[in-house]
């Protein structure tokens, strides 16, 4: 009778407390500089509430306010009947938007494997029924019942005073009445002699997926120096089974896309082992024989040394991350780490400790004890649940299912042969190259250099992060090259890596780098290839070695293409199975009248797409382009330029400057202001609404501060308008983008979410709100609102590696960016309520908006 009413009493705490009015709690946190879902969270899940607060200051004044608005959601919720009638049609909202072929996959996969079970029947976000008539009464009864000190855990994290903050919660909390602990509800039963059943899961969006599954007693005891051991063996010999499918997975006739084998808890009432394996369309039984196959072939005769030795290597080396970089923990990290223990039994440890009892214990790690660990979890998958997911069901349906993979089972098996590692083949790259020039911009304390090759070298040392360098690399051309006659030419660039190098192939690298902290990202941005990494002081070579090999030998093996033609294959089965999906994949053609470059293309033209294209496209970039490299973060600097000069600095002599493209810069906003209707196939009564406009680019920082603090303004507005005071909308959405590549193309736009019946009264809202901005005063408080988290955002950029590293990526080419970061903050206080009124008339006209509605699909009866 109270299903999804823990999910409903957490909307309630922004809804009125003893001491803080409804609808007062965000405008009080707003006021300090925390924006609403950035900074302002709370979730609900099957076993826990958790409210959280990320404060921008380490003020103490500003603790205290967390502390009693954390008081006030504890015991001071005062859940009026019309608040609970107001936030109704929000939570009914969010239940709407949340409905899609994947919950009703996940809810039959557990109709199917724990049918008796009480947590599949309690999704957190509960029952229609039960939403729209719980009473404020029904809410109460929960809350206070639940919301009781021992129930309760209250975290800080980060930079204060411990004594300070122990005296701020006895303060806060040291007068909480105590009241009993709520009887704890079991989460089963669990029918742990489940087996031999087959189920098929059809929809027209769904992925083709087996699973095997079989289900067997939890196993229960202490933590101790003596499980995290049998933990970890039973982690090394799941790493190697799956690195084996991964393997066949990348292999040039893959008969499954990707595939695992795992073994996880239902809570503390038993577990259950699966094989599952994602299939191409039609693929199922050449898939599942293939997996089922490798899984036999680890069970039976074991892992090699070799194997055992690289997932070793890959654990030492995140161990001993963890405890170079222990001091520097973010609070995120630190705060997510309780949460998880809570309930969990964990005894806390250190990074040190877990090194150091790794290390007692490495000797103690071979083949046999790894497979004994395994086989000690792992339930044998004999006459096992099978369950198969797809858009159409298998010919013979459930019988010819289990008849496979009888078949599977009892198939012959050999013990198969596996690679030898390969050494890492690149290490020189001819003379080191010469630094031509070196000085520092003082404006940010930047190393600035250039190579005789005319690599450019941005370099800046931070203390953020212990044993961390983050490394960067610009490349000129990115999705410049995609032109009108050949929107697509960068379309692959982001699997170059899965193409391997001349010597590696992208599995042999796996093997190559276990170990160390390096990896190989690609991807094309606007206006050049980017390869990025977080990696090690002590890795900093090799992830220089590997960045360079990746420009002067690159692989372009064909085995990925197979992964990305069935990638869109599946892309757009699917293009239509949500309103969000439908929408993304059309509003940029509708936006520029189907310019190629930004409009997706059918779905042949991606078909074509391969490697050797690519490699036409870009091989005069990747060899002659402007290159820039930053890194950031705690590395000496003089061995750091002696390792870029044998590496990138080695290169062959490339262009000096990044190109301009002048030609390529135009972007056009359609001037046919028609309204727009997109059909979806997902649920009936799921719609979107959105409205956009065009705007202006970045290149004047007001204007794009006037514009963004606009943005913040109307997300305030829209949100009072359509979700609390309409109840229409879980999450209304506002965004202002000035282009910094598009010349004079700037988009403004406001969207939600709605029902299908209900797009007119939200079309109505969204325009009362646009009236209300152009022709209203806006009031103070509300611009005060909107601008302190974004100031409190320019406080906060340069306290993270990442904030910096978008200031030192392009130091010498974009150098205006130092500038407008440094006077942004004084622009950004000095912009008045007038300015975003003006442009709000400028640019929101409610008369020349584009407007698109995505329905569902009006579908044929019978």
């Amino acid at each position: 009778s109270e299903l999804g009413l823990s999910h409903f009493v957490e909307h309630m705490a922004f809804n009125g407390t003893t001491n803080v009015p409804e609808g007062e709690m965000v405008k009080l946190l707003e006021r300090e500089g925390l924006a609403f879902g950035a900074d302002t969270n709370a979730s609900t899940g099957f076993d826990r509430t958790l409210y959280q607060l990320d404060l921008p200051r380490n003020e103490e004044y500003l603790l205290e306010i967390a502390l009693f608005l954390m008081r006030e959601t504890a015991s001071e919720m005062t859940i009026s009947p019309g608040a609970v009638d107001r936030e109704r049609g929000v939570v009914l909202a969010e239940m709407r938007d949340r409905n899609n072929f994947q919950l009703r996959n996940i809810k039959d996969n557990w109709a199917f494997t724990v049918p008796d079970a009480r947590y599949p029947k309690r999704l957190p976000i509960g029952t229609e029924d039960i939403l729209k008539n719980a009473s404020a009464d029904d809410l109460r009864g929960y809350y206070r019942r639940e919301y009781v000190p021992a129930n309760t855990t209250v975290m800080v994290v980060g930079d204060f005073d411990p004594d300070v903050v122990e005296a701020a919660i006895k303060h806060r909390f040291d007068n909480w009445q105590t009241a009993p602990m709520p009887v704890e509800p079991d989460h089963g039963p669990i029918d742990i002699d489940r087996q031999g059943l087959t189920d098929l899961f059809i929809d027209p969006a769904q992925d083709e997926q087996f699973t095997a599954s079989r289900m067997g007693a939890y196993i229960d005891g202490p933590d101790s120096v003596a499980q995290r051991k049998t933990d970890v063996l039973r982690q090394i010999g799941y790493s190697i089974i799956n690195r084996r499918l991964t393997r066949v997975a990348r292999s040039a006739d893959a008969p499954f896309r990707s595939a695992g084998v795992g073994t996880g808890d239902i809570f503390k009432n038993g577990r259950m082992s699966n094989l599952v394996v994602y299939v191409p369309d039609g693929g199922w039984k050449k898939g599942m024989e293939a997996a089922l196959a490798e899984h036999r072939r680890a069970m039976a005769f074991g892992f090699s040394k070799s194997e055992v030795a690289e997932q070793v290597a890959n654990i030492r080396n995140s161990l001993e991350n963890g405890v170079s970089g222990a001091s520097t923990r973010s609070n995120a990290a630190l705060i997510g780490a309780l949460v998880r223990m809570l309930g969990s039994d964990l005894v806390p440890t250190t990074p040190a400790s877990g090194l150091a009892r790794f290390e007692a214990m490495e000797s103690g790690i071979t083949p046999e004890t790894v497979l004994a660990a395994v086989k000690d979890e792992f339930i044998p998958l004999d006459n096992p649940m099978l369950r198969f997911e797809g858009r159409k069901a298998p010919e013979g349906g459930e019988a010819a299912i289990r008849a496979a993979w009888d078949a599977a089972m009892a198939a012959p098996l050999d013990q198969g042969e596996l690679k030898e590692v390969a050494e890492w083949g690149y290490t020189d790259f001819g003379p080191a190259g010469e630094v031509v020039t070196d000085s520092t911009d003082d404006r940010l304390g930047i190393r600035q250099l250039r190579f005789a090759n005319n690599l450019l070298v941005n370099l800046k040392n931070t203390d953020i992060e212990a044993d961390r360098v983050r490394v960067q690399l610009s490349i000129d051309g990115g999705n410049m090259l995609n032109t009108r006659e050949e929107p697509l030419a960068t379309a692959l660039v982001g699997l170059l890596p899965q193409g391997g190098l001349g010597r590696h192939s992208f599995d042999d690298l796996q093997s190559v780098l276990a170990g160390s902290s390096v990896a190989l990202n690609v991807s094309a941005g606007s206006e050049a290839f980017v390869m990025s990494n977080r990696t090690t002081p002590r890795d900093l070579e090799l992830q220089l070695q590997l960045m360079t090999a990746a420009i002067s030998d690159p692989g372009f093996r064909t085995e990925a293409e197979l992964q990305y033609k069935r990638n869109v294959r599946n892309f757009f089965k699917t293009l239509d199975s949500t309103p969000g999906r439908a929408l993304n994949s059309r509003i940029d053609g509708i936006v520029t009248d189907d310019d190629p470059r930004f409009a997706l293309q059918n779905e042949e033209a991606y078909l074509e797409q391969n490697f050797a294209k690519l490699k036409a496209a870009i091989q005069d970039r990747w060899a002659n382009g402007a290159m820039e490299l930053a890194l950031v973060g705690e590395f000496d600097q003089d061995e750091a330029i002696a390792m870029i000069a044998k590496t990138l600095g080695a290169l062959p002599k490339r262009e000096a400057s990044f190109q301009t493209y002048d030609d390529r810069r135009e972007r056009n906003f359609t001037s046919d202001r028609s309204l727009r209707t997109i059909a979806h196939e997902g649920e009936p009564d799921q719609a979107i609404l959105q409205m956009r406009w065009p705007t202006r680019d970045d290149s004047d920082l007001k204007e794009t501060l006037v514009l963004e603090l606009l943005q913040r303004v109307t997300q305030l507005e829209l949100t009072d308008s359509l979700r609390e005071e309409l109840g229409e909308a879980y999450s209304p959405f506002v965004s202002a983008s000035q282009s910094r590549v598009w010349t004079n193309y700037g988009t403004f736009t406001m969207g939600s979410s709605l029902a299908p019946d209900r797009l007119d009264a939200a079309r109505d809202a969204m325009l009362s709100v646009l009236a209300k901005l152009r022709d209203d005063p806006i009031k103070q408080d509300t611009l005060d609102r909107a601008r302190k988290p974004y100031l409190e955002s320019y406080d906060n950029t340069l306290k993270g590696n990442s904030g910096w590293m978008n200031l030192v990526d392009r130091a010498q080419t974009e150098s205006d960016r130092i500038d407008r970061f440094q006077k942004g903050k004084d622009v950004l206080s000095s912009i008045t309520l007038e300015e975003v009124q003006a442009a709000a008339r400028q640019y929101l006209d409610p008369e020349s908006r584009l407007e698109i509605r995505v329905v569902p699909l009006e579908k044929e009866e019978g």
